[in-house]
Order: C-alpha cells, then structure tokens, then sequence
C-alpha cells in the first residue's frame, strides 16, 4: 500500500509538472491567408497584362534578330542574323538624328502642354461658376476630338490659299502672308504639329490640375495671403508642393502618348518636307510598311520600348522619392 510520504511526493510531482502546450490557434494561417490574398485578387489583371503586353513584345524581340522583307514574307522563310538590324541602325546616321529630334520634340511638346495645363487650371480656379462651366465644356469638346478630324482642321487653318490664319495675318497687316505655305519647311511644319499635340493635351492635364486645386483648403490661400505671400510665391510655396504628385502623373503620362504620336506627324507631311518631321514612330512605319523591312522596323520599336522603359525607371524613382518626403 502507498505511504503518506509517496502520496505527498506523487502529489508535489503533479503540481510542479511542466504545463501541457496550448492548443494551435488559426490566427497564422489566417495571417498567410491576408498575405496571399492581394496577390491573388491581381493575379488575374497580371496574367491578361503578361498577355496582351507580353507575347506581343516577345513578337517585336523575335523579329528584330531575323531577315524578314518582302522576299521573305512571299517564300514564308525567316532568316536567323542575329544583331545586323541593330548593328544596321546604329550605323545610321539619320537614325541618330531621328531620336535626337524625337526628344526634342517630346520635350516640346510636354513642356508646352504641362505650362498651358497649369495656366488653364489656375484660371479656372479663379473664374466664377458659369464661365468655368464654359470652359470646362470647351476643353472636353477639344479633348474629344478624334486626332484625324483635329488634324484635318488645323490643315485647313494653315492651308496657303483658303487658310484662316493666312487671312487673319494679312488683314492684321502683320505681313504679306496671302499664299504663304506653312508647310514647306521642317521647323514651321514642326511647330504646327506641336500645336496640334499641346492643343490637345491641355484638356486632361487642365481639368486633372484642376481637380487638385479644388482639394486644397481655402483656409490655407488665406492664410498664406495673410503673410503677405503674391501669386508667385502661393504657388510655389503652396500650390506646387501640394499637386507635386499630379504633376508628376500627368508629365509622365504626357511623355509616353507625344514620344509616340503617329497620326498626326503623318498627315500633316508624311514626316516631310524633306524627312525634317521624320519621328521615331514615322520612321518605323516607312522602314517596315513602306519599305518591308520588317527586321529592322522591329529593331527600332524595341528601341523606343528601351526609351519608354528608362523614362519609366525615372518616373517610379522620383516617386518613390516623393512619398518619402511627404
């Protein structure tokens, strides 16, 4: 039979034992759960992304490495040569002319659209309700014009017999401009075409603005007009921190449509008169289309992917660098 000393040590023994480890809970495989989840609700526009942007650049990569004009197409052969597009191309004086003018004329373009923008904006925070309303309608109505209709018109204007422009300068007696031709030199071809582009681009980089200033405080404008602040320094001081972000939103979207305008380079000269409006988009197009060097066409899109891509990298780093200052 058990002692009392045994029942005692037994007893003592169970109290002191190591306590028994809690039952798992579900909270970390609810945790993983919340982890994966957002991965898997944008899976699907990841994978229509990889879709409709991947196959289509792996296409332009594939075709810049083979021989593919006309006699190629006709006997369905490819013919593996490797970098001689690329190689082609950067021999190519006027191909480095080609991107030399396509920047300046992106910048041209972004520079002009991004002031006008901003001036819009301001005086639309400025005007009173109805007149707003006005122009708020005018810059949609020249926002929703299709490219071509805008194109034909602004033709029309500068046209050298019936033109508008031709008429109202020599009825100004701004000079003899009766008969004068707008189009038969690159750089005033070139300023219409960047006319076209900017007129166009205001509306959506206008109203955006627009929008931004509506979210700033009145109190905030009044405050700093208290401190004696003028227009210069409100906006500097105010304004373009705050929409520093649509800014930068609006510029980079901006970059990416004018680097790559087609319509309306082409119908205004075909890239003329003498190839001086040639953009990278246009001189693709006479390479592959119009000549049937289909290697080499691809060879420059994938350059201006390169292009585009490098100007995305800056984009996202100065971004990033903006939300770390705020």
């Amino acid at each position: 039979m058990p002692t009392l000393a045994g029942a005692e040590s037994d007893a003592l023994k169970a109290t002191t034992a190591t306590p028994a480890p809690p039952a798992p809970t579900a909270a970390p495989a609810r945790a993983r759960r919340g982890r994966v989840l957002p991965y898997l609700l944008i899976l699907p526009s990841v994978l229509a992304i990889v879709g409709l942007l991947g196959y289509p650049l792996y296409e332009v990569v594939r075709i810049s490495v083979l021989k593919l004009d006309l006699g190629e197409l006709i006997r369905r052969t490819t013919v593996y040569v490797g970098l001689d597009n690329y190689r082609a191309i950067w021999h190519d004086p006027f191909f480095w002319s080609v991107i030399v003018r396509t920047v300046l004329f992106t910048i041209s373009c972004v520079g002009l659209t991004m002031l006008t923008a901003t001036l819009v904006a301001l005086l639309l925070d400025r005007l009173g309700s109805k007149l707003r309303l006005l122009v708020s309608i005018g810059l949609v109505l020249a926002w929703a014009m299709p490219a071509l209709t805008a194109t034909v018109v602004w033709q029309w204007l500068f046209d050298a017999q019936f033109g508008v422009v031709n008429w109202l300068l020599t009825a100004l007696h701004l000079g003899k401009f009766s008969g004068h031709s707008w189009f038969d030199s690159g750089l005033s071809t070139f300023a219409i075409i960047v006319a076209i582009i900017v007129w166009q681009g205001v509306p959506f980089v206008a109203l955006t603005l627009y929008a931004g200033l509506t979210a700033i405080p009145r109190e905030l404008f009044e405050a700093i007009r208290v401190d004696g602040a003028g227009a210069w320094r409100t906006f500097r001081a105010l304004i373009l921190p705050v929409l520093k972000p649509l800014f930068m939103i609006t510029g980079f979207l901006s970059i990416i449509w004018d680097f790559k305008v087609f319509t309306q380079v082409w119908l205004i000269h075909q890239g003329g008169p003498y190839r001086e409006t040639t953009t990278l988009p246009i001189y693709a197009y006479q390479v592959g289309i119009a000549t049937s060097h289909f290697g080499k066409a691809a060879a420059i899109s994938l350059v201006m992917v390169v292009m585009l891509v490098a100007a995305l990298v800056f984009y996202v780093r100065a971004m990033v660098r903006t939300q770390e200052d705020l």
